[in-house]
């Protein structure tokens, strides 16, 4: 298995439309304003955040279970800006589209500039063949309110080519999170 570089990654999204929208270059301006970077990198790729959030709360003090899972321990906000509550976490959404090919993992690790600031994003896989928006989980590790922007880079994904292609792929298991779109909330 190898982690792939800039020139594989500009081939498969060209070739395959395994990123859509695909920015070929690092972008770290926009309309002159700097931003926190997304797109191609060495040897990753630079996602964006969507203006889709789900901000925790627990404002009726529900347990959270993965099991059974409460839709209102979640404030809904549409917004190029998401104020994260102290030691609290946040959904959201990459704005691009992946499919991943069959004999490659993709991890999604987050980025230093919100590492630096308390802000961790969850660290998860998309298996050979998964497809759809990437749910990304913001967890603010701070005793103050923190800042996630959207349209602006938040995390990258890294690839890893296998050698050989899988037995069995997250579309032939028919994966319950496959081809998801906007934020979507744990299933089982």
């Amino acid at each position: 298995m190898s982690i792939k570089s800039d020139h594989w990654i500009r081939r498969m999204a060209r070739d395959h439309g395994m990123i859509e929208p695909f920015a070929a270059e690092q972008v770290r301006y926009v309309n002159g304003q700097k931003i926190v970077s997304y797109g191609t990198s060495s040897y990753g790729y630079d996602v964006r955040c969507a203006n889709e959030f789900k901000i925790f709360t627990n404002i009726n003090t529900t347990i959270v279970d993965p099991k059974n899972f409460d839709e209102k321990s979640f404030v809904t906000l549409e917004e190029d800006i998401c104020i994260i509550p102290p030691n609290s976490f946040v959904l959201a959404r990459t704005i691009e589209y992946f499919r991943i090919p069959r004999n490659v993992l993709t991890i999604c690790v987050g980025k230093s500039t919100f590492a630096r600031c308390g802000i961790i994003v969850n660290v998860t896989p998309l298996e050979p063949e998964w497809e759809g928006h990437v749910t990304l989980e913001f967890s603010n590790t701070t005793p103050l309110p923190a800042k996630i922007y959207a349209n602006e880079g938040v995390a990258q994904m890294l690839f890893f080519e296998s050698d050989e292609v899988c037995a069995t792929s997250y579309k032939d298991r028919g994966g319950k999170y496959q081809g998801q779109r906007g934020v979507t909330l744990p299933k089982t």
